[in-house]
């Protein structure tokens, strides 16, 4: 869920702290209100999720120096200056320093409620990106999103851990929705180039001649650095790598080879194939092909990723009644071996797909999982697959998702799950460490 932002007030004046509160509270904003700058820099810091709304003339520090001091915290802050009559020069250089914006009194509390939603709103995508930036820097958050507790998903931890510590280039395949460029980023963050330039190049539906400028120059005189300059030391991804023309094919194989061993900038390549009986191989060309697949990550499809189904679809199931201000859906026995048998041709995105749709269903009180599983035809009928699987591996699957649905919901309270599962403590521990369930895991 979004960060709830805040707005900081930091004037002298208490009616004025108070009227701008008042306003800006009725338009939906939290509110915090300061009555000077050294007070008001004891709770901004850094990270501080919302924007600051200051006169520029305080007694002690005042609003120039202020505001110099945000800048000096975090340059990206919104910092909204409120200037008299004679101090709109003082408002221009405000934001030559670093000022959003200034409003000058009087003035309309429409318009400053607009000019906060845009700083706002501002603010939120820098925290977003900063964050983003963090998490993908981070190996092992980004190793947490990648979960699953099937054997395939096992293998594909490991293999993320081995080829991440090597400076060879890539190739990763799989079926559309299966989580390609996230394992991009987990390569790159717990290898040795975390922390350094993470560029991803999209390669289909461009212009050859602007795709091949912008990877490799040259770029007009004052404008941006041409991809594999600006991730030079780091990770340039290829994204759709079979739709890059052969030209241009040529050229990277160049430019890799160019590079020497070991690499300066690793590639990593993701093939997205749709089409029945073609591999990235009858794409590229066989010296480049070669290059890129020394180390080759083949992503699981999530029909054959077992009981993951249920644990994922819950886990989004869970985010999105939290998004939305609802209870979870609950899953029968039945849509829980549905769930297990669909074919998920979008793989993991057509599960977020039907997980959020189930939970407004849900919320409405119509509508059940199995009727999201269907298909289209005339002859409507559940969407299942060919590959079977014995009701052992079913029963199991929705006992692990009932027991874990269960530990969540009472944070971790054994004997609320015993109480409502009527298990008794020592058939909940025996199941509980055959399916590796933790208790600290759900204590909050």
């Amino acid at each position: 869920m979004a960060q709830a932002m805040k707005i900081a007030i930091v004037d002298d004046e208490q009616d004025m702290r108070q009227s701008i509160s008042q306003w800006l509270a009725l338009s939906g904003f939290q509110t915090e209100t300061f009555p000077s700058a050294a007070d008001a820099l004891k709770g901004i810091g850094a990270e501080y999720p919302g924007v600051v709304i200051s006169d520029i003339r305080m007694p002690g520090m005042d609003g120039m120096d202020f505001l110099k001091k945000l800048m000096s915290l975090d340059s990206s802050l919104p910092v909204i200056m409120i200037t008299g009559h004679g101090d709109v020069p003082m408002a221009v250089e405000a934001m030559r320093v670093g000022a959003f914006d200034f409003l000058e009194k009087p003035f309309n509390p429409d318009n400053m409620t607009n000019l906060v939603k845009k700083a706002t709103h501002r603010r939120r995508l820098a925290l977003d990106a900063r964050a983003l930036r963090k998490e993908l820097g981070d190996g092992s958050t980004i190793m947490k999103k990648l979960i699953g507790a099937s054997p395939v998903m096992s293998r594909l931890r490991e293999d993320i851990l081995d080829l991440g510590q090597s400076d060879g280039h890539v190739l990763i395949e799989g079926e559309t929705g299966t989580g390609k460029t996230l394992v991009a980023h987990a390569l790159h963050a717990v290898g040795a180039k975390t922390g350094k330039k993470f560029v991803v190049v999209p390669c289909l539906g461009q212009d050859e001649e602007v795709l091949g400028r912008r990877l490799f120059g040259p770029m007009e005189e004052g404008g941006q650095q041409p991809y594999v300059e600006e991730a030079r030391g780091g990770t340039l991804v290829l994204e759709d790598i079979e739709a890059l023309p052969m030209t241009l094919q040529a050229r990277l194989l160049t430019w890799i080879n160019d590079q020497g061993s070991p690499a300066e900038t690793r590639v990593v390549a993701i093939c997205n194939l749709q089409e029945q009986g073609k591999t990235c191989e009858d794409c590229l060309r066989p010296d480049l092909f070669y290059r890129l697949a020394a180390m080759k990550i083949t992503l699981p499809p999530l029909r054959q990723r077992g009981e993951d189904i249920l644990m994922l679809f819950t886990r989004f199931a869970d985010q999105f009644a939290e998004e939305y201000g609802c209870a979870a859906p609950t899953v029968s026995v039945q849509e829980a071996a549905q769930l297990m048998q669909a074919p998920w041709p979008g793989n993991i995105r057509q599960l977020i797909n039907i997980a959020e749709r189930a939970v407004l269903q849900a919320r409405r009180g119509t509508g059940t999982i199995s009727s999201l599983l269907m298909t289209d035809h005339e002859e409507v009928q559940p969407v299942m697959t060919t590959e079977g699987k014995p009701l052992k591996e079913y029963v199991e699957a929705f006992e692990r998702m009932l027991i874990d649905n269960t530990m969540r919901r009472h944070k971790g309270s054994i004997v609320g799950v015993m109480e409502e599962l009527c298990l008794p403590r020592r058939t909940l521990n025996e199941k509980m460490a055959k399916y590796g369930l933790q208790r600290a895991d759900y204590l909050q």
